[in-house]
């Protein structure tokens, strides 16, 4: 049973929503996968943040038109699933990554704000690291600095407390 329009416009609010605050949206062709394993890339995607669903391919089209993601339109063959994510990364990281243990799931395409990528990208896209270990590794870089200084000024009164200790060891024994 097809939708009426008045469902059509609250999914298209309800995308226009999702788009405008998104950072990444990527497409995959779901052609035969089972509801099963539909379900559990569900509940991936809510633990990770992404807004996964399967829309029609012309309500997106106009949720995406005067857009950063317009591009994307061509791409819109098929029945594909939608992942739309505010973090870069993520929305790639969890398809790519179902994608692997499930041939039936196809990456075809993504788009950040106003740049589509190809199947290729969105890998590449999903090897890089997410914001919070970048975060991660960017803190653990400005504190090491700091760390060796500290470590370097603790190391005098550490010495000279060990030398006390020597000279007291030496007296105690003669």
């Amino acid at each position: 049973m097809g939708l009426n329009l008045d469902s059509k416009k609250a999914v298209v609010a309800e995308v226009s929503a999702q788009v405008a605050n998104a950072q990444s949206i990527i497409v995959a062709e779901y052609r035969g996968l089972e509801v099963g394993k539909i379900t559990a890339l569900r509940a991936n995607a809510r633990a990770a943040g992404v807004y996964l669903r399967v829309l029609k391919n012309t309500l997106v089209r106009r949720a995406v038109t005067d857009t950063p993601f317009s591009g994307l339109a061509d791409k819109l063959v098929g029945p594909l699933i939608y992942g739309i994510s505010k973090d870069p990364v993520a929305a790639a990281k969890l398809l790519s990554e179902f994608a692997k243990g499930n041939d039936k799931l196809v990456v075809k395409a993504g788009a950040m704000p106003s740049y589509v990528m190809d199947a290729n990208a969105v890998k590449a896209l999903a090897s890089m690291p997410s914001r919070e270990e970048l975060l991660a590794t960017l803190l653990g870089t400005m504190q090491a600095p700091i760390a060796t200084f500290v470590r370097t000024l603790n190391e005098v009164p550490t010495k000279f407390v060990r030398g006390l200790a020597a000279v007291r060891d030496a007296k105690e024994a003669a």
